[in-house]
């Protein structure tokens, strides 16, 4: 027996009557799935303007054949289908990494039927008949629930932040140069390419070609330095389940989760040759297949990344392809070092004092204009990000910053610092205040220093281990 048409089935549905589709950063695809041509024409009319594509099919084979050419952001179908069950077809989805959202519809609602939609990953279970609002309504849920999903895993991808996202400190001439930049190129969908060296604040530029970009879609930075080239490209594009040992179970990479919004790779002169190549293809195609996969799935994603390396050196040394570097150097934007904007070191200093005094629940300190002016001569080659590590130790010790900034002023001119013994000049202690010294310049970022030293980041982890297990380097300050 044919289930019953909805009642709005007989008029076309009212616009004026519709709930407001939520914001999903871009217009998304759908599938619907019936043997009743009357219910897949009038799910099309009352859904067309939450979706900018939308195909109607009667059966499973038909729906296979579609879903082999495109890529759809939701399901909806009916539980029972002419060539097989809706519950049958769904795991079978779902028995090959497909994570689309299903919405099912049934006449025939029962525990059992509920039980296996559970079962199945069913985000929804609309009864037949049903009217335009409760499904429009259940169509939002899902939407809105996979956007939510996104922002949850990108939130936890930036636990750990060197500043804060309120906006780029500084009056000098250069920063509001920047600032005019940024706002600029910001709405453009073009590619950019921040330059600068480690510790200028890269990330906040990205953070904020984003905000001014009107993108609704989720900012997700990424360091492509961090990783070995296939756990990069897993985490990218995602991997399908058994694509390599370990992978129990599908996943989206970054990718999926910065449709319709950014993605920031920072460190971009790290990313392995082979990574490279692909990246370059999910540039021209606009299009990422998973680790494993064989689906290419489309994407709306807008790419920024950044570079404290001369990326044209790189392509001439062969470490960079020339093709991708062109690609990515649509615009680029030079931020400019500590030292070359002096000027606003009172303005950084009073706002890492502020907001670093909040975060360790005591007093903010007056900061004189003796203090200031050393602070100004000093050289800063870890730039804004140890101006930030000199404030927060003065902080911790409750001493000025002159004081924390005099032991790197002497490491700097070779001279040993006074908590040190100056009958300790062997090479191994020289060696081991060098070493403490550049990963302070770098915030304890043990990548960055091995690069600036010239060793491997596993020698660099070695030699702080030992001097924590002979009591040499405290464990907090590694």
């Amino acid at each position: 027996m044919p289930s019953p048409l909805p009642a709005e089935a007989l008029v076309d549905p009212d616009p004026q009557v519709q709930h407001e589709p939520v914001s999903r950063g871009r217009l998304s695809s759908a599938l619907l799935v019936d043997d009743e041509t009357d219910v897949l024409s009038f799910l099309h009319k009352g859904l067309k303007t939450r979706f900018d594509m939308i195909e109607r099919v009667r059966d499973t084979q038909s729906a296979d054949a579609l879903m082999a050419r495109s890529h759809f952001d939701l399901i909806i179908l009916d539980v029972r289908l002419p060539d097989q069950s809706g519950v049958d077809w769904v795991n079978q989805l779902r028995e090959q990494d497909c994570t689309t959202p299903i919405i099912f519809m049934t006449a025939h609602a029962d525990l059992q039927t509920a039980i296996a939609a559970v079962r199945a990953g069913v985000s929804d279970i609309i009864l037949k008949p049903f009217g335009l609002e409760q499904m429009q309504a259940a169509v939002d849920r899902c939407l809105e629930r996979r956007r939510i999903q996104a922002e949850n895993y990108v939130l936890h991808r930036q636990v750990e932040q060197f500043y804060d996202n309120e906006g780029i400190i500084g009056n000098c001439d250069a920063v509001k140069s920047l600032c005019t930049v940024v706002k600029r190129i910001a709405p453009m969908p073009s590619t950019v390419l921040i330059e600068g060296e480690s510790g200028t604040g890269k990330d906040l530029a990205a953070r904020a070609i984003h905000q001014f970009s009107r993108r609704c879609g989720s900012f997700v930075p990424m360091n492509c330095g961090a990783m070995n080239a296939e756990l990069l490209e897993s985490e990218l594009f995602g991997h399908a389940k058994g694509a390599f040992t370990g992978a129990i179970k599908a996943r989206e990479g970054l990718f999926s989760y910065a449709d319709g919004g950014t993605l920031f790779l920072d460190e971009i002169g790290e990313m392995p040759l082979a990574m490279q190549t692909r990246l370059l293809r999910v540039l021209e195609e606009r299009s990422v297949r998973p680790v494993g996969g064989n689906r290419e799935i489309p994407v709306d994603v807008r790419i920024v990344t950044a570079t404290n390396r001369n990326l044209r050196e790189e392509v001439d040394k062969g470490n960079f392809r020339e093709d991708l570097f062109y690609r990515l150097n649509v615009l680029s934007i030079q931020i400019p070092s500590l030292r070359e904007r002096l000027e606003d070191i009172p303005d950084l200093v009073k706002h890492f004092a502020t907001h670093l005094s909040q975060e360790l629940g005591i007093d903010a300190p007056e900061i004189g204009e003796d203090e200031l002016a050393r602070l100004r001569r000093y050289d800063w080659p870890g730039n804004i990000r140890e101006l930030r590590n000199v404030i927060e130790r003065s902080l911790l010790l409750d001493c000025p910053p002159s004081q924390c900034l005099a032991s790197v002023d002497m490491a700097a001119s070779g001279k040993a610092p006074p908590d040190m013994d100056d009958d300790d000049l062997s090479l191994q202690a020289v060696e081991r205040r060098h070493i403490l010294h550049v990963l302070d310049m770098h915030g304890g970022n043990k990548s960055a220093a091995a690069r600036i030293l010239g060793v491997s980041r596993k020698t660099l982890e070695r030699k702080c281990q030992a001097w924590e297990a002979s009591g040499v380097l405290p464990a907090q300050a590694e």
